[in-house]
């Protein structure tokens, strides 16, 4: 009999932020199925949840999602990783693999689920969803996300000026992830549209490395990959 592929979101960086559920399918799963670092650093999904079990309770699987666009690279990469849990499955044991987040909102748990319904769909798999950086942003800040008829939107941070200042003319909130990189043309634009007292980052949301910044603050800041940025009009 195959295992389950469970996809648990585990929060946005407070451990107490996980689900009961979630918190029973890790104590339940034989196996556990984390994002890992390739320089063997611990990833933000595995420290959420290192505090709930110790590594000799379970059979841990740290997969290497890398950060590239060399589709040759990805895909040698992505099969490793998708026949890994395979195999596991095969031996009847369930895998819990675990989000930072939400798994179905920008996770890398949606390639894997993906990858192995196309590969193996004979494979049960369950969601479990989890509070997203989002949620936990609102929450730090004190600020609604959406009111009434309010619009809202959640969108990659890009270079593109026009497209990212039709979706701020668009909504009256706006999420931008993956902020870091393009931080400096993001405060030109805010600038620009007098909105940089408006715009408020956030950085790993809920966590005991959380740090929170004024837009205004953030002139030549290198800001972490994990950080959001939230316009409230």
């Amino acid at each position: 009999m195959l295992g389950t592929l469970y996809g648990l979101g585990v929060g946005p960086g407070d451990p107490e932020l996980i689900t009961v559920k979630a918190f029973r399918k890790l104590k339940e799963a034989a196996v556990i199925a984390y994002p890992k670092k390739q320089r063997g650093s611990k990833s933000y999904a595995q420290k959420i949840i290192d505090c709930y079990f110790q590594p000799h309770e379970k059979e841990l699987i740290g997969l290497v999602f890398p950060m590239t666009k060399d589709q040759e690279v990805l895909d040698k990469r992505w099969n490793e990783t998708v026949e890994s849990v395979w195999e596991k499955l095969q031996e009847g044991k369930d895998v819990a693999f675990v989000t930072e987040g939400d798994p179905m909102l920008y996770s890398t748990f949606i390639h894997m689920m993906r990858l192995m319904q196309e590969r193996y769909p004979e494979v049960p798999i369950e969601v479990v969803p989890g509070i997203s950086s989002i949620n936990g942003a609102a929450a730090r800040l004190g600020l609604p996300l959406a009111d009434g008829d309010e619009k809202v939107a959640i969108v990659p941070a890009q270079a593109d000026a026009e497209t990212m200042k039709k979706v701020i003319q668009d909504h009256d909130c706006i999420i931008f992830i993956k902020v870091a990189k393009v931080i400096d043309s993001m405060l030109g634009l805010l600038k620009e549209l007098d909105l940089l007292e408006k715009a408020s980052v956030v950085t790993k949301v809920t966590s005991d490395e959380e740090i929170i910044w004024k837009a205004s603050e953030l002139e030549g800041v290198d800001l972490e990959y994990l950080s959001l940025m939230v316009v409230r009009k």
